[in-house]
């Protein structure tokens, strides 16, 4: 009798805890609130931001709405990691960073709806902050948790702040919530005022910028069936094929004429590199770094896909994407190879000065676009740039032998560090004197109608010259 007794507590135990669990996950939005904190979790563990989200996403089945809002709360709170860990500093008695993690991820999911969402009542950030800690087991830490979103309530109702400093590169950091060596930098490359400016468009959200591809559609009639189903948008300037959509509007894969290859997502930035290489019908062309495809795709769009493009990249993987989005998009020009592209030259000799056109998109370290990948901030520090600089230097050495005597050489980045950029290309003209700039711009985040940061740099090779 005492077993079946035993049997029947566990079993009444393990009925009333999947009953609470269940009834908790019928508050508004608390669902919701679990997966955006998977996905903080995840990133704090070392996931990337994006992964983490799909996969997220593949376990649950969420609304459009929903999914929103998910991206919203899980980007924001890792984007404005260090701003929250100094609001925990600040109201809590012990230092965020000596928090047990669970506890500190509950405690940015929470906060970040109380101080940087205002369409979100703060009764029920805290509220669900507070529920979501006791589904997780963790009910001793449910008064913790509501007295530190409380206190930040309080304070943010009576207009109280995080502590000033009078180093300029401290407030940076914490009211845009940088590593401190990246506010050192901004503020050395572009002053405070300028920098600020910056910080702020890092914490932006992005619009989804995208390319109509011109072998299977005309931007007139993107646009008029964008306007038909109700999707906002509107021209890009100094992108003739570009729409700007706000975000937030729903997935764009599901959006009238992605299946059919009409057109690709593209930031505006990313939309302007292809048509510096100056493609001509006919010609050869080297995309060295070309997953997942965007360039490469662009290139033969503006070539009708007459020539050759070699689409070069090391990841099989990332090179898969390619084939995919060459596929979608019609851009039958394509040739796909995985190597690296440092060995193309040993492998392939007869390739020395083969080329018209070679485009180097190389890895870069990202600072211009932490507006849509929240967690690379995080990631990034002055050695990685070093090692990235060296990188880069031995791409573009080892390429420049495939490119012909006339030819042309586009190198792009999507970062704003000068040691990637001006400092790289000034470098390699000292050393090959074969070559000659004709154009570089670095884009600034906050600039150019709100695109990412990049920079542009367009080499001619001496037609004098020999290999």
């Amino acid at each position: 009798m005492g077993s079946i007794n035993f049997v029947y507590g566990l079993l009444l135990a393990g009925f009333e805890s999947l009953l609470l669990s269940k009834n908790l996950l019928q508050i508004k939005g608390l669902e919701a609130r679990k997966a955006a904190l998977e996905v903080i979790q995840a990133v704090g563990g070392g996931a990337f931001a994006d992964v983490a989200l799909d996969r997220t996403f593949k376990v649950y089945s969420f609304k459009s709405i929903d999914k929103a809002l998910i991206t919203e709360l899980s980007y924001g709170a890792i984007r404005q990691r260090y701003f929250l860990d100094r609001w925990i500093d600040f109201l809590g008695k012990v230092p965020a960073k000596k928090q047990p993690p669970i506890l500190r991820w509950l405690l940015h999911l929470g906060l970040y709806q109380i101080l940087k969402m205002e369409r979100i009542p703060p009764a029920a950030a805290i509220n669900t902050t507070v529920e979501l800690t006791k589904t997780l087991r963790l009910t001793k830490l449910a008064p913790v948790v509501n007295g530190i979103l409380r206190s930040a309530l309080r304070s943010k109702e009576r207009g109280l702040s995080l502590p000033k400093s009078k180093n300029p590169s401290l407030e940076l950091a914490k009211n845009e919530s940088l590593p401190l060596w990246l506010a050192d930098e901004l503020i050395a490359w572009k002053g405070v005022e300028d920098a600020q400016k910056i910080a702020q468009a890092f914490n932006s959200v992005s619009p989804i910028d995208i390319r109509v591809n011109k072998l299977r559609a005309e931007i007139k009639d993107v646009k008029e069936t964008f306007d038909s189903f109700g999707i906002k948008n509107q021209l890009i300037p100094g992108c003739p094929y570009g729409l700007e959509v706000p975000a937030g509007i729903g997935e764009p894969k599901k959006w009238p004429g992605y299946e059919e290859g009409k057109w690709s997502v593209q930031d505006r930035s990313s939309q302007l590199i292809a048509p510096l290489l100056g493609a001509l019908p006919g010609e050869k062309i080297l995309d060295a770094c070309a997953a997942p495809g965007g360039k490469s795709t662009h290139i033969a769009e503006l070539i009708n896909n007459d020539g050759k493009i070699w689409s070069v990249d090391r990841s099989s993987r990332r090179s898969e994407k390619i084939s995919v989005n060459s596929e979608r998009l019609g851009t039958t020009c394509l040739q796909l190879l995985v190597a690296d592209s440092n060995d193309l030259l040993s492998k392939n000799p007869e390739w020395k000065g083969f080329f018209d056109r070679i485009l180097i998109d190389a890895p870069c370290s990202g600072l211009g676009t932490l507006a849509r990948h929240p967690d690379a901030r995080w990631r990034m520090n002055k050695d990685n740039i070093q090692e990235l600089v060296s990188i880069q230097s031995q791409l573009l050495n080892s390429l420049v032998s495939l490119l012909k005597s006339g030819g042309k050489l586009v190198y792009s980045t999507c970062t704003i560090h000068p040691d990637e950029n001006f400092n790289q290309i000034k470098n390699f003209l000292q050393l090959k004197s074969e070559f000659s700039l004709e154009y570089e711009k670095q884009i600034w985040p906050g600039e150019e109608d709100n695109g990412d940061g990049f920079y542009i740099a367009v080499l001619n090779k001496s037609k004098i010259c020999k290999g």
